[in-house]
């Protein structure tokens, strides 16, 4: 029988899924700060738990726009993202909140992002044969696929991708995955890369030399590749070398963050039941999810 999966939630992606997705038919009866986001996010846990069942889970958050690590490697990292206003600020609170009212171990750091927080928890956990299946809809989360057994999960589209998956579809495997981020880039998150080198090319690079320290190595080798334009690919290569170096630290999740946490630390339960129907009502939920959530939760 396989063991059931330490279920890793990358929350932001999710909560801001729901953020600009789901109307504000709900809001919070204390501050008037509409609670859409709260209700999806909310509904989305209790959907994981109903389906999956999980006897290990953790969900970590991101507090650190505009102050993580990488802002002070690379200023213009996120500069694109809009900081929460304090409507949102409010709502990605109380996420976090509903978190811990069903017994959910929660991280976050003003420092780090989420990604390092699931990078840290990935690498201790593999200590466990349990597979880990991290909650995401983040391609980049994929170079923390280290075994066979553990996978990426976008549970509200079922899709399940294994390290064969991320390499059929980058080109790549889970181990080239930074270098690859580095060589092309990724506007998403204003990582720059390497101008004009799109996947084709870094996949393909990837696939001769394997990492960019041996094309580093072996530079002069590029002019000679059969790739289209290979003899400028060489010289945009060197004049952005600094540039690709950076990125690749951007790119890098940390998995050494000192958590001090253990398998049992991420053990689900139990719901805080008094604190959950005070939770419901402030945000504006009303019987009907506090029915749900009881139909749902007690059996768990």
């Amino acid at each position: 029988m396989t063991p059931s999966p330490i279920c890793l939630v990358d929350a932001s992606i999710y909560i801001f899924r729901y953020y600009f997705s789901l109307p504000d038919n709900w809001s919070s009866r204390e501050h008037g700060y509409g609670t859409g986001a709260v209700y999806g996010y909310s509904t989305f846990l209790m959907r994981l738990i109903e389906q999956t069942r999980p006897t290990h889970l953790a969900a970590c958050y991101d507090e650190s726009l505009g102050q993580c690590f990488r802002n002070d490697l690379y200023p213009d990292y996120k500069a694109s993202r809009a900081h929460p206003d304090e409507a949102l600020a409010f709502q990605l609170s109380a996420c976090r909140r509903f978190g811990e009212i069903l017994g959910i171990a929660s991280f976050a750091s003003q420092t780090h992002e989420a990604d390092d927080l699931i990078g840290s928890l990935a690498r201790t956990m593999r200590s466990s044969p349990r597979p880990l299946a991290i909650l995401t809809r983040d391609k980049d989360l994929g170079q923390l696929l280290c075994r066979p057994q553990d996978y990426l999960w976008d549970h509200g589209a079922d899709q399940r991708s294994y390290a064969p998956d991320v390499e059929r579809k980058l080109g790549v495997r889970p181990d080239q995955l930074v270098d690859y981020l580095a060589l092309v880039g990724d506007s998403i998150d204003d990582i720059p890369g390497v101008p004009g080198v799109g996947p084709k090319t870094a996949s393909a690079l990837l696939a001769h030399f394997g990492t960019l320290d041996e094309l580093w190595a072996n530079r002069e080798a590029v002019a000679t590749l059969p790739i289209r334009g290979a003899k400028s690919l060489a010289a945009k290569l060197e004049a952005n070398r600094e540039q690709v170096e950076i990125s690749r630290q951007l790119a890098k999740i940390v998995d050494d963050l000192p958590l001090d946490v253990t398998l049992s630390d991420l053990t689900f339960g139990p719901v805080d039941w008094w604190a959950m129907e005070e939770f419901a009502d402030e945000m504006g939920f009303g019987e009907g999810f506090l029915a749900r959530a009881r139909r749902v939760l007690e059996d768990n």
